[in-house]
């Protein structure tokens, strides 16, 4: 039970208050708890929502200030988040100085681009900067994200946006001519090529270290799905001694400081449902060129319920893949494949990992096309990465697979990175089953991805969805079409809710 603060001594004066850890999670984001009656509040005329500077010894952080009226917080104290506590980090007896949060300059240069106006270098430098250093609340993140999403943004921004992320962190020099990665553009659930193609290509002799985001809209990332089968949150160093082990490793971008704007901006981005083109650009860039990375393979699922919906929208995505990676050094090669429908059987975390180790292990139940696209994905890395000749990169690639290389390796970089693990599975289940007698013409990859996230996904790790049946499968009346997972009852019952409300998710044809 959380203890309630003991108020300040009364030879406290000026802006000083005692730091109190509230307990409260703020989604990372640094708040501050004061009262209305505090003095400082009065005096300063805080506000909520203000932002106010918190300084503890040599540390300094800004946060977004909550006044509270009720007496579970004594005047003299500064409540503080989850976040803002970690941050600041105030030592025992330490108190905290609460003082006006310095002038945002780079706010004006949102405004701007918020009426339409580009942006160049200095200011989209001037705008991440302050990001990284903590200096934007979320409502301020927020508005530069809504200003810059819906295609507003030039390729000449998207360039400089990507070369302000890269500045604002750390940048990895592995001292190799070629080193390769590759990034899936999302929106095709069950997607998990990655952890298939690392240790083909790791086994073949090229160096792939692998950093990945968390899920932004999608209810399982790379990183996600990686997390519940060995830990993915590894420093520079860590990393480092894992690549040069074992040639690849599969990590969280955010835990090695590559491009830490993008993490934030990704936590924003997240609740508010939107990933732009030009933003998702810098965001994969930017981190692959963090990360050392010379070659990039880029995967665009193209789908009429994909991320990416036509053929147009792929060759322009294309377009400003291949510029952006010129203009910062990275040679980019593009990779359109069929994004109508879900790739292998789970989706979420840990129904996804068990797919990619039935198909490590070369096991009878490994879906089929998660297998194949593993492959031609990691032939298009090794030809790429000169491992091969082009053209017999699929022969490589699946020999690696077949004769036990891969899984050999996969095993090795799960040691290294800290140690195998077993995935998860949800408590409790629920089978949809088909209302009609046809064949499958249409699924709704968009529906299927927002069925898993109500049911817990990507945050419950075994919560998801089981899918049964494929394109152009014949189904009876009652035959199932897929089992949801969630590890809470009412998690589940949220899911099923949401699929009676909307159209079927799988549409079957009667007359097909």
């Amino acid at each position: 039970m959380t203890k309630k603060p003991i108020p300040c001594m009364a030879t406290e004066t000026g802006n000083m208050l005692k730091p109190w850890r509230a307990g409260i999670d703020t989604y990372q984001e640094p708040v501050v708890y004061m009262r209305r009656e505090c003095p400082i509040c009065r005096s300063e005329g805080f506000t909520t929502q203000a932002r106010v500077q918190l300084t503890a010894g040599n540390r300094s952080i800004v946060a977004t200030l909550s006044v509270v009226d009720s007496a579970w917080l004594a005047e003299n104290v500064a409540g503080l988040s989850e976040s803002a506590w970690q941050a600041l980090a105030p030592q025992a007896g330490q108190l905290v100085a609460v003082t006006h949060a310095p002038p945002l300059d780079s706010l004006s240069h949102v405004r701007a681009k918020v009426y339409g106006h580009s942006l160049g270098d200095s200011e989209y430098g001037a705008v991440i900067s302050d990001i990284a250093a903590g200096r934007y609340s979320d409502l301020q993140i927020a508005a530069f994200i809504t200003a810059c999403a819906g295609d507003r943004m030039k390729l000449e921004e998207t360039v400089s946006l990507t070369k302000a992320m890269i500045a604002v962190g750390d940048r990895i020099d592995w001292g190799r001519s070629v080193v390769v990665d590759k990034h899936c553009v999302g929106g095709l659930p069950g997607n998990r090529t990655t952890l298939i193609a690392v240790p083909i290509v790791a086994a073949c002799g090229l160096t792939m270290p692998k950093t990945s985001s968390r899920a932004i809209t999608s209810p399982a990332g790379t990183v996600d799905t990686m997390e519940v089968l060995a830990p993915v949150d590894l420093d520079v160093a860590r990393m480092r001694r894992v690549v040069e082990r074992t040639g690849g490793c599969i990590v969280w971008g955010g835990a090695v400081r590559l491009s830490p704007a993008d993490d934030i901006l990704i936590r924003v981005e997240r609740p508010l449902d939107l990933d732009s083109e030009g933003q998702l650009v810098a965001s994969v860039l930017s981190k692959k060129a963090a990360a050392g990375s010379t070659h990039v393979l880029i995967d665009v699922p193209v789908g009429a319920t994909a991320k990416v919906r036509t053929t147009q929208a792929a060759a322009s995505l294309a377009f400003r893949l291949r510029n952006v990676g010129s203009a910062i050094g990275l040679q980019v090669s593009l990779r359109v494949t069929d994004g109508e429908q879900p790739v292998g059987r789970g989706i979420g975390p840990a129904l996804e990992a068990r797919d990619v180790l039935a198909v490590l292990k070369g096991l009878p139940e490994a879906p089929a096309d998660l297998r194949e696209r593993s492959l031609r994905v990691a032939a298009d890395i090794l030809e790429m990465g000169g491992a091969t000749l082009v053209g017999d990169g699929l022969g490589l690639a699946n020999d690696v697979l077949s004769d036990g290389r891969a899984w050999a390796k996969f095993q090795e970089i799960c040691a290294e990175q800290g140690g195998m693990r077993i995935p998860p599975t949800a408590r409790f289940t629920r089978t949809i089953e088909a209302l009609a007698s046809g064949r499958i013409t249409r699924v709704d990859n968009r529906l299927l991805a927002r069925t898993a996230k109500l049911a817990g996904a990507p945050t419950a790790p075994g919560a998801g969805i089981d899918v049964h049946v494929r394109l152009g499968d014949r189904v009876d009346v009652g035959q199932a079409l897929f089992t949801l997972h969630a590890e809470a009852p009412g998690e589940l019952e949220y899911a099923l809710e949401f699929v009676r409300s909307r159209p079927p998710i799988f549409q079957i044809s009667e007359s097909a």
